[in-house]
């Protein structure tokens, strides 16, 4: 079967053309993947303002993480 080339191509345009078309589409890949986080930092942030402001306030959970280390001062 004849492959007729319609639009004059050389093989260097076709080549070019190719990349530029495979660059284009990592470019898409990575917008998509960026809108997706951005999508799920919103939801988080979304649920984040719902919560009622007591629950903002609250203590830490766990009871080693509002521990603070000594204050060290040094005798003259």
């Amino acid at each position: 079967m004849v492959e007729h080339d319609y639009i004059q191509e050389t093989p260097t345009a076709r080549l070019r053309n190719w990349v530029m078309s495979e660059m284009l589409r990592g470019a898409g890949y990575a917008a998509l993947l960026l809108l997706v986080i951005g999508v799920s930092y919103g939801i988080i942030w979304g649920v984040g303002q719902l919560l009622p402001s007591e629950s903002k306030n609250a203590p830490p959970p766990m009871p080693y993480s509002a521990l603070h280390a000594p204050l060290v001062t040094a005798k003259a």
